[in-house]
C-alpha cells in the first residue's frame, strides 16, 4: 500500500488543500502549529473515520457546517479513492461515505467502508472491533500516545499489547473456559438432581408390575360374573316384553276411544255451529226483506257523481289560470325593480353611447313604479278571487264524498239481495248435514262402549308388568354395579400400565442423563487439567517469543539513537527497563531527548514485530513518524539517518520542525500557516 494524494477542505486548519506523497521518504516540514499533524489525522479518518470516543468537533473546521476528505493509495497495482465527509447540525457527524476502486465508485455506510478498508489491508477479522490500534501500532502513533503506553501501569499495557498482538485470544478462550466450566458445573447439578431417583424408580417398577398382574386375575373373575348378570336381565326382558305387547294394545284401544270421542264432539260441535249459522242467514233474510231499495237509485247516483266532478275540474283549471297570472305579475314586479337597479346607475347610453339624463331615468323610474303598483292591485284580486275558487272546491269534495258514499251503500245492498236465495238454500243443506251428524254420533257411541269392555279385560297385565319392570330395574342395577367394576378395574389397569410404560421410559432417559453426566465429568476434567494449562503454556511461550524479539529489536535501535553507556531490555510485562553502569535508571530521570529515543525504538520495534507477525497485512510498506526527534541532542540528530536508512520501507513519511531532517530524506513538503489558515508552501 502506497499513500497517492490527499485533498482536505475544512479540516482544522485548512480550507482547501491537496497534497502529494511519493514513494521512499517524505518529510512534512514547518513550524510547530503549522498543520503538519493535521495531514496524519487527516489519513486516518480517510481510512477509519471517526474512531470511538472522536468528535468530529476535533477536525472540522471552526466556523463551518460541511468538511471532507478525499484519499487516494494504491494497493496491489489499483488505485483506490476514498472520500468522506463531515456535517454539523446539533453535533459534528459522518455525512457522507463513498469508495472508487478501478473507476467503480460505490456510495457506502460508515460501517460498510470501514469494514472495506481492513478487508483491503488484509487485516485480521478479529480487528474490526478493536478500533484501528493495528494501524496505529503499525503505520502511524503519535510519539506523545507512545510514552504515555510506556508509562502505563504493567497490566494495562500487557493487555493492551495482547491486544494489538492479537493473541489476547488465549485470555478469551481461558475466560471462555471458565465460562463453560460454569456452564457444565451447573449442568451437572441439574443432572445430578435428575438421576437422584434412578434406583428407587427402578424397584417401583418391580411393585408395580406385580399389582397390574393381580389387577388382570381379578377382571377375568368380574368379567364371567358379569356376563351371568346380562343373560338374567335378558331373560327378564324378554317376559316383560311380552307383557308389553298386552298393554300396548290396550293403549291402542284406549287411543282409539279418544279418537272416537273427538270425532263425537266435533261432529256435535258441527251441529252446534250449523245452527247458529241457520240462525243468523235467517236473521239476513229477515232483515233484507224488510228493506226497501229502489235500484233506480243508482244511476241517478251515479249521474250526480260526474256533474260534480266535471265542476270540480272546472274549477281547478280555473284556480290553475289564476296562480298562473299571480306568478306572472310577481316576476314582471320582480323585472322591474331589476331595472329599476340597473338604470338608476347607467350614466352613459350602452346603444348610443350618450350621457343619460337624470330627469329621463327619473321618468322611466316612475313609468317602472307605476305599472309594479298596478300589478300589486291585480295580484290582490286575483288572490280574492282564487280563495273563493278553493272554498267551492273544498264544498264540491264534501258533496262528492256524501254521493260516492250513498251509492256505495246502494250497491252494497243490491249484491245482498241478491244472495237471499241462496241463503234459504244453504239453511235447508245445513239442517240435512245436521240430521246425517246425529246420526253418525249414536253408532261412534256403540263403538265406544264394545271398546270399552275390551280394555277392561286387558287391564289385568298393568300389574304383572309393574312387578316385572321391579325386578328388571334390580337386575340392571345389580349388572351396571358389575360393569362399573369391570370400567374401574380396567382404568386402573390402563393407569398402571400407562405408569409403568412412563416409568420405563423414565428410567432410560435416566440413564441416558446419567451417560451424559458421566461425560460431563470427564469434559469439566479435562478442560480444568488438561486444556486450560495447553492454552496457558501456548500463550506463555508466544508472550515468551514475542518479548524476546521485542527486547532484542527494542535494544538494537536504542542504541542507535543513544551512546553505548545504556543498556535497555524488557521485563515480562514489557516495561523498558534502562541500565547504566549496571544500575537501573527511573524513567523520570532520563532527559526529554532519551525518552524520546526509547518511545521511538519502542515504537520501531514494536512495528517491526507486528508486521512479522501478521506478514501478509498490506500496510508493512508503510511507516509515519509524528515528530520522532522531540528533544534531541545534534549527536542523537544525526543518528536519525542511519535509523531512517534500517527502516527499509517502501513509503515513509515524517513530521518534523527540525530542518536537519530534510538532509536525511528524499523529498519535502513545507506548510505556513497564516491567518489561522494552514497552506503547502512551494
Amino acid at each position: 500500500m502506497l499513500f497517492k494524494k490527499i485533498k482536505l477542505n475544512n479540516i482544522r486548519s485548512y480550507e482547501n488543500e491537496e497534497i502529494d506523497f511519493s514513494r521512499g521518504s517524505t518529510l512534512l516540514s514547518g513550524d510547530i502549529g503549522s498543520g503538519k499533524t493535521s495531514i496524519l489525522l487527516a489519513i486516518e479518518f480517510a481510512l477509519f473515520g471517526l474512531q470511538p470516543g472522536q468528535r468530529g468537533t476535533s477536525l472540522l473546521r471552526n466556523g463551518k457546517n460541511k468538511g471532507g476528505v478525499e484519499m487516494v493509495f494504491e494497493i496491489e497495482g489499483k488505485d483506490v479513492l476514498i472520500e468522506r465527509s463531515l456535517k454539523k447540525a446539533k453535533t459534528v457527524s459522518q455525512d457522507y461515505c463513498a469508495i472508487t476502486i478501478e473507476n467503480e465508485k460505490k456510495e457506502v455506510s460508515v460501517t460498510e467502508l470501514k469494514n472495506k478498508i481492513l478487508e483491503l489491508l488484509n487485516y485480521p477479522k478479529e480487528f474490526t472491533k478493536k478500533q484501528n490500534l493495528l494501524y496505529k501500532f503499525t503505520v502511524y502513533t503519535q510519539q506523545e500516545e507512545m510514552k504515555q503506553i510506556i508509562l502505563q501501569d504493567p497490566e494495562t499495557r500487557i493487555n493492551t499489547l495482547r491486544h494489538v498482538f492479537g493473541i489476547d485470544k488465549y485470555k478469551k478462550v481461558l475466560e471462555n473456559v471458565s465460562i463453560v466450566a460454569s456452564k457444565i458445573r451447573e449442568e451437572k447439578r441439574m443432572k445430578e438432581g435428575i438421576t437422584a431417583n434412578l434406583d428407587q424408580d427402578k424397584a417401583d417398577i418391580v411393585v408395580k408390575e406385580d399389582d397390574l398382574e393381580t389387577k388382570h386375575s381379578n377382571l377375568s373373575s368380574i368379567e364371567k360374573e358379569f356376563f351371568l348378570r346380562k343373560e338374567e336381565r335378558k331373560k327378564i326382558q324378554e317376559e316383560q316384553s311380552g307383557i308389553s305387547e298386552k298393554i300396548q294394545e290396550k293403549k291402542e284401544l284406549e287411543q282409539e276411544v279418544e279418537k272416537i270421542k273427538i270425532r263425537a264432539l266435533n261432529k256435535q260441535e258441527s251441529i252446534s255451529n250449523n245452527l247458529k249459522l241457520i240462525d243468523r242467514l235467517n236473521k239476513e233474510v229477515e232483515e233484507i226483506d224488510e228493506k226497501k231499495f229502489e235500484e233506480s237509485q243508482i244511476p241517478r247516483l251515479e249521474e250526480d257523481l260526474d256533474l260534480l266532478k266535471k265542476q270540480k275540474e272546472e274549477l281547478n283549471e280555473k284556480n290553475l289560470n289564476l296562480t298562473t297570472q299571480i306568478n306572472s305579475l310577481a316576476l314582471k314586479n320582480q323585472e322591474n325593480e331589476s331595472l329599476k337597479m340597473k338604470i338608476s346607475t347607467i350614466d352613459i347610453c350602452p346603444t348610443c353611447l350618450q350621457d343619460v339624463d337624470s330627469v329621463y331615468k327619473s321618468n322611466v323610474v316612475n313609468k317602472f313604479d307605476s305599472d309594479t303598483s298596478n300589478n300589486v292591485k291585480q295580484i290582490e284580486e286575483l288572490a280574492l278571487e282564487k280563495k273563493l275558487v278553493r272554498e267551492n272546491i273544498n264544498k264540491l269534495d264534501n258533496e262528492l264524498f256524501e254521493k260516492e258514499k250513498q251509492l256505495g251503500d246502494s250497491k252494497i245492498l243490491k249484491i245482498r239481495i241478491q244472495g237471499i236465495q241462496e241463503k234459504k238454500k244453504q239453511i235447508e243443506e245445513i239442517i240435512e248435514t245436521n240430521q246425517l251428524f246425529e246420526k253418525d254420533i249414536a253408532s261412534l257411541t256403540q263403538q265406544i262402549d264394545s271398546l270399552k269392555n275390551s280394555i277392561f279385560e286387558l287391564s289385568k297385565f298393568d300389574n304383572i308388568f309393574e312387578v316385572k319392570q321391579r325386578e328388571l330395574d334390580e337386575a340392571l342395577k345389580q349388572e351396571r354395579i358389575v360393569e362399573i367394576k369391570i370400567a374401574e378395574l380396567k382404568k386402573e389397569i390402563e393407569v398402571f400400565s400407562k405408569q409403568i410404560e412412563e416409568l420405563k421410559e423414565r428410567i432410560k432417559k435416566t440413564e441416558e442423563v446419567r451417560k451424559q453426566l458421566n461425560y460431563l465429568n470427564e469434559l469439566e476434567n479435562w478442560l480444568s487439567k488438561k486444556f486450560s494449562t495447553l492454552i496457558s503454556f501456548i500463550e506463555k511461550n508466544v508472550m515468551v517469543k514475542l518479548k524476546s524479539e521485542f527486547s532484542k529489536l527494542f535494544a538494537e535501535w536504542f542504541a542507535m539513537l543513544v551512546s553505548d553507556n545504556f543498556n535497555v531490555m524488557l521485563r515480562d510485562d514489557f516495561t523498558p527497563v534502562v541500565e547504566h553502569q549496571d544500575y537501573e535508571i527511573d524513567y523520570s530521570y532520563l532527559s526529554g531527548g532519551e525518552r524520546t529515543a526509547i518511545a521511538l525504538a519502542y515504537r520501531l520495534a514494536l512495528n517491526q514485530v507486528i508486521n512479522s507477525l501478521l506478514s501478509k497485512i498490506m500496510t508493512k510498506g508503510i511507516v509515519i513518524l509524528d515528530e520522532p526527534t522531540d528533544g534531541f541532542s545534534e549527536q542523537q540528530l544525526d543518528k536519525m539517518r542511519e535509523v531512517l536508512e534500517q527502516l527499509k520501507v517502501e513509503q515513509l513519511i515524517i513530521v518534523s520542525h527540525e530542518p536537519k531532517i530534510e538532509g536525511f530524506v528524499e523529498n519535502v513538503v513545507r506548510f505556513k500557516k497564516e491567518d489561522g489558515i494552514s497552506r503547502k508552501v512551494s
